[in-house]
């Protein structure tokens, strides 16, 4: 009969289970794991101690400080020890489970979870004092040992790229345990290495990289309190340093690194890997042999649109990442006010971001900010809600008393510097510093949570808020600040970003065009330099279009973002129109103090980007669109105009656009009259355009300028609702005098200028096509020379086409309002503006210099000399209609610049070949008689008058003054057409440049009376002179015959 084998005691259960957990043992046994410790100093000790040779929990602290502190080469070094046995616990742990005898499980499964707890605790210790025990590993890694078990505790990368982790794995629950229970003081420098090492681990990777297990692992850190209190604690979280910019903040600080990941090109010193544009382009590209990479022939859509499907996927995987990691620590009252000094530093620092040229080397990349863009706006989320319910948080005043944001500086609206400073005082907190504030932003973070996948609740507070200085700062809500701090994020870098992608295609269109020239050139005369030319070319367009590709992946092709922004910015326009009054017209003619004080950026990202995206039409009702009592620069407002023209139906083809122009009660009552009002307001500044000339301001801006004055036009020519046009009759009307009058007038600047601008710019450019056609010639230049003259030639060719589109555009509109409105065309002070125009114009079309002008493609050009003959001669013939009084004619003679009698009937020859309506053209040469008619008369009058004193000639055109008026300022007196004619551009003396309006000049009556005196006078000797010429006449020769009868 077998005997029944003696079952253990608890004590020996507990001796087992630590010997294997621990792997030491405290009998000298020869044991054949190599692995076991034998502890003989310890054992040595208790039998000392009068105790038994047998390991437990009393015992255990002891064993582990002896096993750690001993010298045993070949056993495993103090962190995989402490890790292993954590491992062996859990493994015994399990095994426990399955013990019958329930008291015995129990004690033993204390046992476990107290081996477990020590071993994790001297985890912490070693790590926090890595010298406190001998370590015998050769293999010694400047890297925390952590980071890989936390790259294994938060899983691979998702997408594949980058690499896998390395197959060492954390116990269950050890990471947990780890961070969970710390003290802050002992866990603290581990915290510290571990996120230097995250930052290091992205340092220089790129959204093709392996950023997501590092960016898992800092969000999995932070979620626990003493996490989340030694990231915002370190000295890198905001480094310190004289030096300190905005490249170095994303250098150097923790998060830096993460936000730098991006698709978008950044300078060649930062290049991250793997390269993104050349990934993108190696992807479309067919055959090895392609030389030159064509967006606009993509010859594999299919693997480019995957290749921006997972670019797009990396990067909002990146967003949701970052803007969890924020959330989290923003949720945490006491690492909150860290998180937005952090933010608050990164973008005061790249304030620069904004200029037209900005600095790598002291400005943080344009990755960065637009991967910052898209987290400020997921922040954003819970205030962008449809009916905008919370926009009453955001407070103004945020603007000048708060002591975060560096915004007193930027331009505003309607207000200087002085004025600011003079409304608004010094910078003082004037807020209101309730209780409620903080409970209202918990409630407001902690309604993210739906939205924030793994967030915990908001952590208990943490002793010795390590860096707030909350107390410091004024007590705004968090959707105030989160709201200013978005706006000035989206307008260093998501704003920015669309400015440089429109420069990147423009630049690729200069570079493709250039290299078109060349290999025409190569084909009439080949040549080495310029076969080097073409090489180098198609080099630039590669890498352009590299970058091109690049920004369509991140920015273009993600939907998302722009949405996003079109949800700030629409609460972004409420709330500033809040400011103004509301939506109600007309607006107070008063411009509230605290909107006149707004940074100006604010509308102009608005606007912006509705013309970016031109995706809803109803975010905006122009309210403000040309009210200079409101904003102040008007190029601002006409970028309100370039909005309009994206909603126009006849661009968008949307049934919500047609009802906006056509059916809204303030488009129907304002919009005419406003977008006049602007075009006069900008022509205004002339003066200022002027100065900036002077200062060399490029070609391309001044064209942008008028660009804009355009789409006024456009929208004007495209109402053809009947409202729209009744409404423009009566201003017509109303504003004989006024601002229509200044309309038409600054519309007739702009066509001289536009067509006689492009007309030089036709023969300048004929001359060097010439030069180029002649290659004997052009071969025998040098090499730079030939250069710089083609990139003029390429340069001129886009001049001529802008300004003759422009020109073009002009042209219609005066034909299409003097068809409608001819009255204010044949004002005194206008008609002889009116007609010297129309006469230039047709000597310019139809006169001697006409053959010259022949261009091979004169399309290419936007050059229609048919049609703007056309559209010249129906002006002609509209005003010709309107005229009741016949003078127009004589306004046509007095242009003794153009007018020639020949023109008239050589433009009618011209008409009649190009088919031009029979009645136009002989309504046309009718007029062209009466002119004829009236240069007679008018010369039998300057024959009649004679020499006029110099006193009755007005002193600026010396023609003989019909009303004279006396200015108040410089006392000269002028003849009021003519003064009147001045004031309708600029509105100043001329004589001393002291103001000066039309209600201001005083008649000249004595004057008068003496010139209509003179004028009889002299009227009355020509009368007689007649008189005795024609009784000359009648009398009869003597006959001398009859005499001598």
């Amino acid at each position: 009969m077998a005997t029944q084998k003696p079952s253990r005691t608890p004590a020996e259960i507990e001796d087992i289970i630590l010997r294997k957990i621990f792997l030491v043992s405290l009998v000298d046994s020869m044991e054949n794991d190599s692995r076991i410790v034998y502890l003989e100093m310890t054992a040595a000790e208790i039998l000392s101690e009068g105790k038994e040779l047998k390991l437990s929990r009393d015992l255990m602290e002891r064993i582990i400080i002896d096993r750690l502190s001993g010298s045993f080469p070949a056993a495993e070094p103090p962190f995989q020890y402490l890790l292993n046995s954590y491992r062996r616990a859990y493994e015994e742990g399990k095994k426990i489970a399955s013990m019958k005898d329930k008291n015995v499980k129990s004690e033993m499964e204390i046992l476990v979870k107290q081996a477990k707890k020590l071993a994790v605790s001297y985890c912490r210790i070693h790590l926090g004092n890595p010298d406190m025990f001998p370590n015998h590993d050769t293999n010694k890694s400047n890297v925390s040992p952590l980071l890989p078990l936390l790259f294994s505790e938060v899983g691979g990368s998702i997408d594949g790229f980058g690499g896998s982790s390395s197959g060492t794995s954390a116990p269950p629950g050890f990471i947990e345990e780890f961070f969970r229970d710390a003290d802050y003081d002992s866990i603290e420098p581990v915290l510290k290495q571990l996120y230097e090492d995250l930052r290091g681990s992205v340092l220089k990777v790129s959204a093709l990289g392996n950023f997501q297990q590092p960016l898992r692992a800092l969000l999995l850190l932070v979620n626990y309190p003493v996490g989340a209190k030694a990231l915002v604690s370190h000295p890198w979280w905001i480094p310190k340093s004289p030096y300190l910019n905005g490249r170095v903040i994303e250098m150097t600080s923790i998060l830096g690194p993460f936000f730098h990941v991006s698709a978008l090109p950044d300078n060649a010193i930062f290049k991250s890997e793997p390269d993104i544009g050349y990934f993108i382009s190696m992807v479309v590209s067919c055959t090895a042999s392609q030389q030159c990479f064509s967006i606009a022939s993509t010859h594999r859509p299919a693997d480019l649109l995957s290749s921006f499907t997972t670019i797009k996927t990396v990067m909002n995987n990146l967003y949701d990442g970052l803007a969890e990691v924020l959330m989290c620590l923003l949720k945490n009252t006491n690492t909150r006010e860290n998180v937005l000094e952090y933010l608050a530093e990164v973008i005061n620092k790249n304030s620069s971001r904004g200029h037209l040229q900005v600095d790598p080397l002291s400005c943080a990349s344009s990755g960065m900010f637009v991967n910052l863009s898209a987290i400020m706006l997921r922040l954003c989320e819970p205030f962008l809600d449809a009916n905008l319910t919370k926009r009453d948080k955001i407070d103004p005043k945020y603007v000048f008393y708060g002591n975060r944001l560096e915004m007193r500086g930027l331009t505003a609206l309607h207000a200087s510097s002085e004025e600011v400073s003079e409304w608004f005082g010094s910078n003082t907190a004037k807020v209101d510093t309730s209780t409620n504030t903080g409970e209202g932003q918990n409630r407001l973070l902690q309604s993210q949570e739906a939205t924030s996948s793994g967030s915990n609740a908001i952590e208990p507070s943490l002793q010795n808020n390590p860096v707030s200085r909350s107390s410091e700062k004024s007590k705004y809500t968090f959707i105030c600040e989160c709201f200013f701090m978005t706006a000035r994020v989206l307008n260093l870098g998501l704003l920015k970003a669309f400015s440089d992608f429109k420069h990147l295609v423009q630049d690729i269109s200069r570079c493709e065009d250039t290299l078109s020239s060349f290999k025409a050139m190569q084909e009439q005369a080949p040549s080495p330099q310029l076969q080097q030319d073409i090489s180098r070319l198609e080099k630039e367009i590669e890498l352009y279009s590299q970058e091109k590709l690049c920004y369509e992946a991140q920015i273009l092709r993600d939907g998302g973002i722009l949405q996003r922004a079109l949800s700030y910015y629409r609460l972004m326009v409420i709330w500033l129109v809040g400011l103004a009054g509301g939506f109600k017209m007309p607006l107070p003619p008063t411009c509230p103090k605290e909107f006149a004080s707004m940074p100006e950026h604010f509308v102009e990202d608005a606007m912006e980007l509705l013309i970016f995206a031109s995706r809803i039409p109803r975010a905006l009702d122009g309210v403000m669109l040309v009210y200079p009592e409101y904003i102040r620069n008007p190029y601002l407002r006409a970028k309100m105009v370039e909005v309009l023209n994206c909603w126009m139906p006849r661009r968008s083809g949307s049934k919500t656009t047609e009802t906006l122009f056509e059916g809204h009660q303030l488009s129907l009552e304002y919009l005419v009259k406003n977008l006049l009002k602007l075009y006069v307001d900008i022509e205004f500044t002339g003066s200022h355009t002027q100065v900036i000339v002077a200062k060399a301001l490029t070609y391309i801006v001044a064209v942008s300028l008028v660009f804009a004055l355009e789409k006024c036009i456009q929208i004007l020519e495209a109402t053809n609702c009947s409202s729209h046009r009744n409404v423009w009759r009566k201003i017509a009307k109303e504003e004989e005098k006024g601002v229509y009058l200044n309309f038409l007038n600054f519309l007739i600047n702009d066509s001289i200028y536009l067509l006689d601008e492009s007309l030089n710019k036709i023969l300048e450019h004929k001359e060097l096509e010439a030069e180029m056609s002649n290659t004997v010639e052009w071969e025998r230049r040098p090499a730079q020379e030939r250069q710089e003259r083609t990139r003029l030639f390429q340069s001129q060719e886009n001049i001529i086409r802008i300004d003759m589109k422009l020109a073009n555009e002009d042209v219609s509109m005066l034909a299409f309002t003097s068809e409608q409105i001819t009255a204010p065309f044949l004002l005194a002070e206008m008609v002889e503006r009116v007609a010297s125009m129309l006469n230039y114009f047709l000597l310019q079309l139809v006169g001697p210099q006409r053959k010259s002008l022949s261009l091979k493609d004169p399309e290419k050009y936007e050059f229609r000399p048919k049609l703007l003959l056309k559209q010249i001669v129906n002006i002609y013939v509209n005003l010709a209609k309107g005229d009741k009084e016949n003078i127009f004619p004589q306004a046509i003679i007095r242009d003794g610049r153009s007018y020639n009698e020949q023109l008239f009937d050589a433009a009618a020859d011209v008409l009649r070949r190009i088919g031009e309506d029979s009645r136009v053209i002989q309504e046309f040469v009718e007029l062209g008689r009466k002119a004829k008619i009236a240069a007679s008369e008018a010369m039998d009058v300057e024959a009649a008058l004679g020499d006029i004193p110099d006193e009755f000639l007005d002193p600026i055109q010396y023609t003989l003054m019909r009303d004279p008026v006396i200015l108040p300022s410089s006392k000269v007196i002028v003849d009021r057409p003519v003064i009147q004619r001045h004031l309708l551009s600029d509105g100043t003396d001329p004589f001393n440049r002291s103001q000066l309006t039309a209600d201001m000049l005083i008649p000249d009556v004595e004057l008068k009376a003496r010139i209509e005196e003179f004028i009889k006078s002299q009227e009355l000797k020509r009368r007689e002179s007649l008189s005795m010429q024609n009784a000359k006449a009648t009398i009869q020769p003597t006959d001398t015959t009859a005499l001598i009868d």
